[in-house]
């Protein structure tokens, strides 16, 4: 009597008479693959979600005794009183007569990125909404944006804009150039910002009188690195 040809099981499959039968267990790693994919996707919507669709307040920066002190004489030297005080603390004092007078000094403009987003927060109601990063050449900022209850689709919510502008001196003159918007989380086409990505302002509207000629012609030096930010103006 012939034996029975067992069946060949060498890709992990049982094969019987009537067809092939998955040994048990076998699609284990494909529902770990399923599950985990899931877990990520999740995830992913979850954190799209609030980051910009239901984006949460920024914190407000928290300048120390001495970091508000050195802000407030800054912004006595640029003629805003009292600056942005602490709390508690009192009115300004009356303004008292005196003769016009110029200190070089003065046409030195210097702030942090720290004293920025401190002037915010105790000077605007934008604390909670607006936060300003300094680094090499570039100021970026983000803003929250309530939108109207009766607007279509967003109405209601709150969406998160994010923008950079490139702040340098080259040739003798500022460069002041936008280098791109985002719109929850998705960057605005260049046509849709009037094609003015990448295009420095003043080189390209300085040639002719007006607003960028003016303002080219009274800076002497702009440097813009991590976290500081320093104008110089001419007399």
């Amino acid at each position: 009597m012939p034996s029975a040809e067992r069946p060949d099981t060498s890709d992990g499959i049982e094969r019987a008479a009537d067809g092939p039968v998955e040994k048990p267990g076998s699609g284990r790693p494909k529902l770990v693959v399923v599950v985990l994919a899931t877990v990520a996707i999740t995830l992913a919507g979850v954190w799209l979600v609030r980051t910009y669709i239901y984006p949460g307040a920024f914190r407000p920066v928290d300048l120390s005794i001495q970091e508000q002190r050195v802000l407030d004489n800054k912004l006595e030297q640029l003629g805003v009183g009292g600056g942005a005080r602490s709390a508690g603390a009192g009115e300004s004092a009356p303004l008292e007569p005196e003769p016009y007078r110029e200190d070089d000094a003065q046409r030195e403009i210097s702030f942090t990125e720290k004293e920025l987003n401190g002037l915010l927060a105790n000077n605007t109601n934008l604390a909670e909404r607006l936060a300003i990063d300094l680094s090499e050449n570039l100021a970026s900022a983000k803003l929250l944006i309530p939108m109207e209850e009766g607007f279509p689709v967003l109405g209601g919510k709150t969406i998160r804009i994010d923008a950079g502008l490139e702040l340098a001196f080259a040739a003798n003159r500022p460069v002041v150039a936008l280098r791109g918007v985002s719109v929850m989380g998705v960057p605005l086409p260049n046509a849709w910002l009037g094609n003015l990505r990448n295009v420095d302002l003043v080189q390209e509207f300085g040639g002719d009188p007006g607003f960028w000629n003016a303002f080219a012609e009274g800076i002497e030096t702009l440097e813009l690195r991590d976290g500081e930010l320093n104008i110089r103006l001419k007399e």
